[in-house]
Protein backbone atom coordinates (compact mmCIF):
# COMPACT_ATOMS: atom_id res chain seq x y z
CA UNK A 1 0.00 0.00 0.00
CA UNK A 2 1.19 3.52 -0.68
CA UNK A 3 2.22 5.81 2.17
CA UNK A 4 -0.52 8.35 1.36
CA UNK A 5 -3.20 5.67 1.54
CA UNK A 6 -1.82 4.33 4.79
CA UNK A 7 -1.68 7.80 6.31
CA UNK A 8 -5.27 8.52 5.30
CA UNK A 9 -6.38 5.16 6.68
CA UNK A 10 -4.54 5.79 9.95
CA UNK A 11 -6.15 9.23 10.27
CA UNK A 12 -9.67 7.97 9.58
CA UNK A 13 -9.18 4.97 11.90
CA UNK A 14 -7.98 7.26 14.67
CA UNK A 15 -11.01 9.53 14.20
CA UNK A 16 -13.37 6.56 14.30
CA UNK A 17 -11.73 5.19 17.43
CA UNK A 18 -12.22 8.55 19.12
CA UNK A 19 -15.93 8.48 18.34
CA UNK A 20 -16.19 5.00 19.88
CA UNK A 21 -14.05 5.73 22.95
CA UNK A 22 -16.15 8.63 24.19
CA UNK A 23 -19.49 6.78 24.64
CA UNK A 24 -17.79 3.69 26.11
CA UNK A 25 -15.91 5.80 28.63
CA UNK A 26 -19.02 7.80 29.52
CA UNK A 27 -21.04 4.62 30.02
CA UNK A 28 -18.38 3.00 32.20
CA UNK A 29 -17.91 6.15 34.27
CA UNK A 30 -21.61 6.47 35.08
CA UNK A 31 -22.85 2.89 35.34
CA UNK A 32 -22.11 0.13 37.83
CA UNK A 33 -23.46 -3.39 38.22
CA UNK A 34 -25.70 -2.23 41.05
CA UNK A 35 -27.41 0.23 38.71
CA UNK A 36 -27.77 -2.15 35.80
CA UNK A 37 -28.48 -5.59 37.24
CA UNK A 38 -31.29 -6.98 39.29
CA UNK A 39 -29.14 -7.87 42.27
CA UNK A 40 -31.39 -10.77 43.33
CA UNK A 41 -31.02 -12.37 39.88
CA UNK A 42 -27.70 -14.21 39.39
CA UNK A 43 -28.13 -14.32 35.58
CA UNK A 44 -28.60 -10.56 35.48
CA UNK A 45 -25.53 -9.95 37.64
CA UNK A 46 -23.43 -12.31 35.49
CA UNK A 47 -24.65 -10.68 32.29
CA UNK A 48 -23.78 -7.14 33.38
CA UNK A 49 -20.50 -8.21 35.01
CA UNK A 50 -19.47 -9.72 31.69
CA UNK A 51 -20.71 -6.77 29.66
CA UNK A 52 -18.86 -4.24 31.82
CA UNK A 53 -15.70 -6.35 31.70
CA UNK A 54 -15.87 -6.63 27.91
CA UNK A 55 -16.44 -2.89 27.58
CA UNK A 56 -13.45 -2.13 29.83
CA UNK A 57 -11.23 -4.35 27.65
CA UNK A 58 -12.60 -2.76 24.48
CA UNK A 59 -11.95 0.70 25.91
CA UNK A 60 -8.35 -0.14 26.78
CA UNK A 61 -7.65 -1.72 23.37
CA UNK A 62 -9.24 1.23 21.60
CA UNK A 63 -7.40 3.85 23.65
CA UNK A 64 -4.04 2.13 23.14
CA UNK A 65 -4.66 1.91 19.38
CA UNK A 66 -5.77 5.55 19.32
CA UNK A 67 -2.54 6.60 21.04
CA UNK A 68 -0.38 4.44 18.76
CA UNK A 69 -1.98 5.92 15.68
CA UNK A 70 -1.51 9.40 17.12
CA UNK A 71 2.18 8.75 17.72
CA UNK A 72 2.59 7.41 14.18
CA UNK A 73 0.82 10.40 12.66
CA UNK A 74 2.80 12.97 14.68
CA UNK A 75 6.11 11.84 13.21
CA UNK A 76 7.52 14.21 10.61
CA UNK A 77 7.93 11.33 8.14
CA UNK A 78 5.41 8.52 8.12
CA UNK A 79 6.94 5.22 9.17
CA UNK A 80 4.88 2.91 6.95
CA UNK A 81 5.82 -0.27 8.83
CA UNK A 82 4.87 1.26 12.17
CA UNK A 83 1.61 2.61 10.74
CA UNK A 84 0.68 -0.76 9.29
CA UNK A 85 1.47 -2.47 12.58
CA UNK A 86 -0.76 0.04 14.41
CA UNK A 87 -3.59 -0.57 11.92
CA UNK A 88 -3.12 -4.32 12.33
CA UNK A 89 -3.49 -3.84 16.11
CA UNK A 90 -6.67 -1.79 15.63
CA UNK A 91 -8.16 -4.65 13.69
CA UNK A 92 -6.97 -7.56 15.80
CA UNK A 93 -7.41 -6.00 19.22
CA UNK A 94 -10.14 -3.39 18.85
CA UNK A 95 -12.41 -4.70 16.11
CA UNK A 96 -12.10 -8.33 17.18
CA UNK A 97 -12.65 -7.37 20.81
CA UNK A 98 -15.92 -5.72 19.85
CA UNK A 99 -17.24 -8.46 17.57
CA UNK A 100 -16.00 -11.40 19.66
CA UNK A 101 -16.41 -10.32 23.30
CA UNK A 102 -14.96 -12.73 25.83
CA UNK A 103 -18.15 -12.99 27.89
CA UNK A 104 -20.45 -13.28 24.88
CA UNK A 105 -23.12 -10.95 26.28
CA UNK A 106 -23.90 -10.01 22.70
CA UNK A 107 -22.99 -11.28 19.27
CA UNK A 108 -23.34 -10.26 15.68
CA UNK A 109 -26.04 -12.03 13.72
CA UNK A 110 -24.81 -12.00 10.14
CA UNK A 111 -28.31 -12.49 8.78
CA UNK A 112 -29.07 -8.88 9.73
CA UNK A 113 -25.73 -7.35 8.73
CA UNK A 114 -26.86 -6.14 5.30
CA UNK A 115 -30.53 -5.42 5.97
CA UNK A 116 -30.10 -2.05 7.64
CA UNK A 117 -31.30 -3.57 10.91
CA UNK A 118 -29.12 -3.85 13.98
CA UNK A 119 -27.03 -7.01 13.61
CA UNK A 120 -26.16 -7.14 17.31
CA UNK A 121 -28.16 -9.64 19.36
CA UNK A 122 -27.95 -9.66 23.15
CA UNK A 123 -27.91 -12.82 25.25
CA UNK A 124 -30.30 -11.12 27.69
CA UNK A 125 -32.39 -8.03 27.11
CA UNK A 126 -30.23 -5.18 28.47
CA UNK A 127 -31.30 -1.90 30.01
CA UNK A 128 -31.66 0.91 27.49
CA UNK A 129 -28.31 2.60 28.36
CA UNK A 130 -26.33 -0.62 27.81
CA UNK A 131 -28.18 -1.39 24.59
CA UNK A 132 -27.65 2.14 23.29
CA UNK A 133 -23.90 2.16 23.91
CA UNK A 134 -23.33 -1.20 22.19
CA UNK A 135 -25.54 -0.41 19.21
CA UNK A 136 -24.08 3.09 18.96
CA UNK A 137 -20.48 1.92 18.75
CA UNK A 138 -21.31 -1.09 16.57
CA UNK A 139 -21.49 1.14 13.50
CA UNK A 140 -18.01 2.52 14.20
CA UNK A 141 -16.49 -0.94 14.59
CA UNK A 142 -18.31 -2.16 11.46
CA UNK A 143 -16.71 0.69 9.51
CA UNK A 144 -13.30 -0.08 11.01
CA UNK A 145 -13.71 -3.75 10.12
CA UNK A 146 -14.58 -2.85 6.54
CA UNK A 147 -11.75 -0.30 6.25
CA UNK A 148 -9.15 -2.60 7.79
CA UNK A 149 -10.14 -5.95 6.31
CA UNK A 150 -6.72 -6.08 4.63
CA UNK A 151 -5.17 -6.41 8.08
CA UNK A 152 -7.22 -9.50 8.89
CA UNK A 153 -4.91 -11.84 6.96
CA UNK A 154 -3.34 -10.22 3.89
CA UNK A 155 -1.01 -8.07 5.99
CA UNK A 156 0.49 -11.08 7.78
CA UNK A 157 0.86 -12.97 4.51
CA UNK A 158 2.75 -10.02 3.03
CA UNK A 159 4.99 -9.75 6.12
CA UNK A 160 5.82 -13.47 5.99
CA UNK A 161 6.67 -13.27 2.31
CA UNK A 162 8.93 -10.28 2.94
CA UNK A 163 10.75 -12.05 5.76
CA UNK A 164 11.25 -15.20 3.65
CA UNK A 165 12.65 -13.12 0.78
CA UNK A 166 15.39 -11.72 3.03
Amino acid sequence: MQANNIKALAESSRDKLKTAIEPIERFLNYHAIEQLAQMDNADSVNFYSGLLSDLRHLLVFSEVAYEKLGAVLRRPNLDVELAERALYDVYHNGVNSFFYPKNECYSEDGRYAYTGQDAIRFRTKPVRAARDVILGISRVYEELRDDLSYYESDYLTQRRMQSQAK
